[in-house]
């Protein structure tokens, strides 16, 4: 979908700008989302136990039928920073509020960037109306929000999804970060996701978990788990929902939630690959993602696709040391369409070729058969090129 054609749910407007957290004057590094009225949220947050100042705020207000806006800064992670970082989040909170008319405990906040250090507070405090100012609900307004939350980004990452519900259409609109430290559970990004639909923040929190446990928790770059990572969802409640238009809600939540994480590994630090890992014959899911992380997080995996080289043992052999039990007998392999392990053999195929398919083609797709049963996974990861380490070498963290 073209993304300057994206709408935004109904009772929402956004905004994106530059306060001065970042050098460049040209760097967006400020975003706001903004509730007309009182809205639903919830939230699903890294698992990692050291967590910034931020996600700490959050995990206690949501989920909520109370959140009026999520305020996001770009360039300072605001985490391993202690007291001072909490003070901060609540002065950045109190700040939005005082500015739109609410309390702090009505509004969210998201940081990304640099850990271990302060935020420069008296920039913010001048962005923070700024933000409010400039905040609407057309297409460049969006845009310019979801560029404001980007660090190594190299694109914006917005994804629409709408379903007519009676003579009216609901709206699913997600902004979305991430490029490195990427890894499941979940890995350095931010999204948030908008809608129009009436939920309530049970259903809200039950829609979002399902839907980040497919898409979100199912993306790799280098298997680095962040300090940040958050989810939102917002549910301006404008459009009631039965049960069929319920399961029709959670079916779209989760495409669109796995277009947006398909996005970040998409744009991965120095990514030339897009890499599909389908596992399929699993005794159950989380057999089947095990298998499939393993896969994504093997660097020798990752730089085998980076030179267009079938190497299948390394797929193979990072099935192997999964910690999934699976005879390897049953074991099916095949990269790009093309069989190249089966009971335990290799089979015939032309190197050749198929090395050419996958240099040419950004997209790579790797699909193995445990033989075991019917559960499966899809997981989304990016090779792993110098560009990476030159990034990742130079940039300050």
């Amino acid at each position: 979908m073209d993304q300057n054609a994206t709408p935004l749910p109904r009772g929402f407007r956004v905004a994106g700008v530059h306060c001065g957290i970042k050098q460049r004057s040209d760097a967006l590094d400020l975003s706001l989302v903004l509730a007309e009225r009182e809205v639903v949220a919830a939230g699903v947050y890294t698992q990692n136990r050291v967590v910034a100042a931020p996600v700490a705020w959050d995990r206690d207000i949501t989920p909520s039928d109370r959140v009026r806006a999520v305020l996001i800064n770009s360039g300072n992670a605001n985490a391993c920073t202690g007291e001072r970082g909490a003070t901060d989040t609540a002065a950045m909170a109190a700040e939005t509020a005082r500015a739109i008319g609410a309390s702090a405990e009505q509004v969210l906040i998201l940081s990304t960037g640099i850990i271990g250090e302060y935020l420069p507070m008296e920039a913010i405090r001048a962005g923070i109306p700024m933000a409010v100012a400039e905040a609407a609900s057309d297409e460049p307004s969006l845009l310019q929000a979801a560029r404001a939350i980007m660090t190594t980004d190299r694109v914006p990452k917005v994804s629409h999804r709408s379903f007519p519900v009676g003579d009216r259409s609901v709206q699913l609109t997600g902004i979305a970060k991430g490029a490195g430290m990427i890894g499941p559970r979940m890995a350095t990004m931010l999204a948030v996701i908008m809608t129009d639909a009436a939920l309530t923040p049970q259903a809200a929190q039950r829609f979002l978990c399902s839907a980040v446990e497919r898409s979100f928790n199912c993306i790799s770059v280098e298997g680095h788990t962040s300090t940040n990572d958050t989810v939102l969802l917002l549910a301006s409640g404008e459009i009631p929902l039965d049960s069929g238009a319920q399961a029709r809600f959670a079916d779209e939540l989760e495409e669109l939630a796995i277009d947006l994480a398909k996005r970040i590994p998409a744009d991965g630090e120095g990514a030339t690959h897009l890499i599909t890992i389908q596992v399929q014959g699993a005794p159950d899911e989380r057999a089947a993602r095990q298998v499939a992380r393993t896969i994504a997080d093997s660097p020798l995996v990752k730089t085998a696709i980076t030179g267009g080289d079938p190497n299948w043992g390394r797929i193979v052999s990072a099935a192997g040391y999964a910690g999934v039990p699976f005879p390897p007998d049953r074991l099916r392999l095949s990269v790009n369409g093309v069989a190249l392990f089966a009971k335990g053999v290799p089979l015939e195929f032309d190197a050749a070729a198929l090395s050419q398919s996958m240099r040419r083609a950004f997209d790579v797709r790797i699909e193995l058969e445990l033989g075991m049963g019917e559960a499966s996974c899809t997981f989304w990861t990016s090779d792993l090129t110098h560009e990476y380490i030159t990034i990742n070498a130079e940039y300050h963290t």
